[in-house]
């Protein structure tokens, strides 16, 4: 049977774009439909934006810092307009190049909602369209607890095109995107409570990186509030916004802040036609070959809830698209040792085992934790500690797992990822000369075991 396309990609995302991308570099005919925005996610309300965000609240520790060096400055004066007016001009551009890459490449673009109408055919605005392979790439969708009120809350969606930075905010969440937004608000002069219904924040990353990020932010006065959660929302005559927790406490703000977790966006898809079965949490049920119950129909990124992070999208997006185009480069995506940054202030970088995943997995370990104030503070007041911390297994001596909270974490991480991938020893660490001064040297001076 002869088709319109060998691929049609659903999502013009990270995954898909890249699928598309290097599906028509291998010759394939490929067509992509998107209904938002080019650049999905993580270049429209996602990484690229929040980025720009830390990188404007970061503006006021620079500040802070400048009189311990000799600066003597004028009182500043921040405007939240013009920060998101000059974010949404940077958007635009790369909406633009996202553009430019795919019609470059070949690929035909189609604006509208994409719905399948068989395992073979999709629909956009009435047109219908034939494919020997369909590939869903629609990302994920922010979601609220369905409480009284929940529609005066928002989301990272809204978060981004607020008119004004509203002088009290409630955010809510303990992952990564709560952190990273409590830290943005906070440091561009909100009044910012961090509320979470567990423990501890940033379940599932390291335990030392958790409390030690926990004590840097109260001392930076944020308001973190653990073992709390909201029953309902409610907006008062003067236009600002009442949560009433479920412990009966009442608290005030001017914008209330959502991060409690992510969906697929699988709404209106026409799953139903195409025989894809989701599995118990709703995600998109794939093989390891993003291979869906469909024999016709593969999905990659956040709808199948396994690494949900842009590299890894762009990582699976090749992956189909050599798998099915060009096989002989085809080579199956590592999902171990990813290395990860959380850009809280102070951010943090990470790669490979967490202590407790280490002896979980029954590894018996050695620990290596350093502390200190980074030398760019020493001229300051600022009594802001960084944590570098290594696992190592004891037996073989190998690295399991790098940790770091502390200024330029991310970047650090990314070169500590390499090593672990190849394998790195201790001892090998040891023997690598150190960059000084810095801190990433830390990571290699580390002599004496901690526990």
């Amino acid at each position: 049977m002869a088709y319109d396309f060998d691929l049609f990609v659903i999502g013009a995302g990270s995954g898909g774009v890249r699928a598309a991308r290097f599906a028509a570099g291998f010759g394939a005919k490929v067509a992509v439909a998107e209904s938002r925005y080019l650049g999905g996610t993580c270049v429209n309300v996602g990484c690229v934006p929040k980025k720009l965000l830390v990188y404007g609240a970061h503006v006021a520790d620079e500040l802070e810092q400048a009189a311990g060096y000799g600066w003597t400055l004028e009182e500043g004066h921040f405007d939240w307009g013009t920060l998101i007016a000059n974010k949404n001009r940077e958007i635009e551009r790369l909406n633009g190049i996202y553009r430019n890459l795919l019609v470059n490449s070949g690929v035909t673009l189609i604006q509208g909602h994409a719905r399948m109408t068989g395992p073979n055919e999709v629909e956009v605005e009435g047109q219908r369209y034939s494919a020997e392979h369909i590939l869903i790439a629609t990302g994920g969708w922010p979601q609220v607890p369905d409480i009284p009120g929940k529609e005066l809350a928002i989301t990272s969606n809204e978060a981004f095109y607020l008119k004004d930075l509203p002088r009290r905010v409630l955010v809510v969440g303990g992952g990564y995107i709560a952190v990273e937004f409590a830290g943005i608000f906070q440091g561009l002069g909100a009044a910012t409570t961090l509320l979470y219904r567990g423990d501890l924040f940033l379940r599932g990353f390291d335990g030392s990186v958790r409390t030690h990020l926990k004590e840097e932010l109260e001392k930076r006065g944020l308001d973190l509030q653990f073992n709390a959660d909201i029953q309902r929302i409610d907006k008062l005559e003067d236009g600002s916004l009442k949560a009433t927790l479920k412990d009966g406490r009442e608290l005030v703000a001017d914008c209330i802040f959502y991060a409690t977790g992510r969906r697929p966006m699988l709404d209106n898809l026409g799953l139903e036609n195409t025989g894809v079965e989701l599995d118990d949490k709703g995600y998109v049920r794939v093989d390891d070959q993003y291979q869906t119950t469909a024999p016709s129909i593969l999905a990659i990124g956040d709808v199948i809830g396994r690494v949900q992070l842009t590299p890894v999208a762009l990582a699976e997006g090749m992956g189909v698209a050599r798998r099915l185009f060009k096989p002989e480069q085809y080579r199956p995506v590592d999902y171990q040792n990813i290395p990860t940054a959380v850009f809280s202030q102070p951010p943090i970088g990470t790669v490979g085992l967490t202590e407790e995943q280490a002896v979980e997995q029954g590894y018996e370990v050695k620990i290596f934790e350093s502390r200190f104030r980074a030398m760019k503070l020493t001229l300051t007041d600022i009594q802001e500690k960084t944590l570098m911390k290594l696992v190592v297994d004891a037996k073989t001596d190998k690295v399991l797992g790098c940790h770091m909270v502390g200024p330029d974490a991310g970047e650090i991480i990314q070169g500590l990822g390499i090593a672990l991938k190849a394998g790195a020893t201790k001892q090998q660490f040891d023997e690598t000369i150190g960059v000084h001064p810095t801190a990433a040297e830390e990571f290699v001076t580390m002599r004496t075991v901690t526990r």
